[in-house]
């Protein structure tokens, strides 16, 4: 079965789109096959992986409504190992939809979907957006572990207090089994004094979910973005490219870790 990660912060700008693609391509080069969910309207994560959302037929809109299957809407990249079930702005509508069908049918629409793929891959990605709306919910409902990624700039952890409170919500209501994967240090510049204050303060606070890897703050993952490519194919020794690898070797470290637990 798949390990579903959930990507999440409610604030904007913190990497989640970058560690969403980031990581899937790093993943992929240990051969483990990944399915991107893109959950965001704006469609960043399926551009940033080299598909133009303006021009597809169908998205994972279609899935959500239930017109498409998810297996006819899912697209392989140029990435080996690496699909996505890609969005556009179609999404934006889904929002009143899954209200429409209540708590309980609305905040598991996602997961009843992933179910029918979860024995194809190795890991799910989900980009989820900006937002704490029944898209992220969904996303948290359908997913084993959560990524939280944390920009070292002001009130980073106003936001980290949010998103935890709405994964105790989602424990409460409709996923207790959710785990934290972890909180990743993105933007990082060692330069400032600024993010050694924000690493002290969220090591000190989550001491162990604190991945080691940190993500720098990095041209090249600006610039692989801007081309539709993952960094490790855009300039696969930058800086950028070689803190997603070593991400990539955390968590595969983590769900190893989780396999033998469950087997004992």
């Amino acid at each position: 079965m798949s390990e579903i990660i959930a990507i999440a912060n409610q604030k904007g700008g913190v990497g989640k789109t970058t560690t969403a693609i980031n990581l899937s391509s790093c993943l992929a080069k240990y051969q483990k096959k990944v399915l991107i969910v893109d959950l965001d309207p704006q469609g960043n994560c399926s551009r940033g992986i080299g598909i133009d959302p303006t021009i597809l037929k169908k998205t994972i809109f279609d899935v959500i409504i239930g017109e498409k299957s998810i297996k006819n809407v899912i697209i392989k990249t140029v990435i080996k190992y690496v699909d996505i079930l890609p969005a556009n702005l179609d999404l934006a509508a889904a929002e009143g939809k899954l209200i429409s069908l209540g708590i309980t049918s609305g905040l598991n629409t996602l997961k009843q979907y992933l179910t029918k793929i979860n024995n194809d891959y190795d890991y799910i990605i989900i980009d989820c957006p900006p937002s704490l709306g029944f898209l992220s919910l969904n996303a948290l409902t359908a997913a084993n572990s959560v990524l939280i990624p944390v920009q070292c700039e002001y009130f980073a952890m106003e936001a980290v207090a949010q998103i935890l409170a709405a994964i105790n919500n989602v424990r409460m209501s409709t996923n207790p089994q959710l785990d934290i994967l972890g909180f990743l240090l993105t933007m990082y510049d060692n330069r400032t004094k600024l993010s050694t204050m924000i690493t002290s303060e969220v090591t000190g606070t989550f001491k162990e979910k604190t991945f080691a890897t940190q993500i720098p703050r990095n041209v090249s993952l600006a610039e692989c973005s801007a081309l539709g490519k993952p960094v490790n194919f855009y300039k696969p020794k930058a800086a950028g490219s070689i803190a997603y690898s070593s991400l990539a070797r955390e968590v595969i470290e983590y769900v190893r870790r989780k396999d033998r637990k469950s087997v004992v």
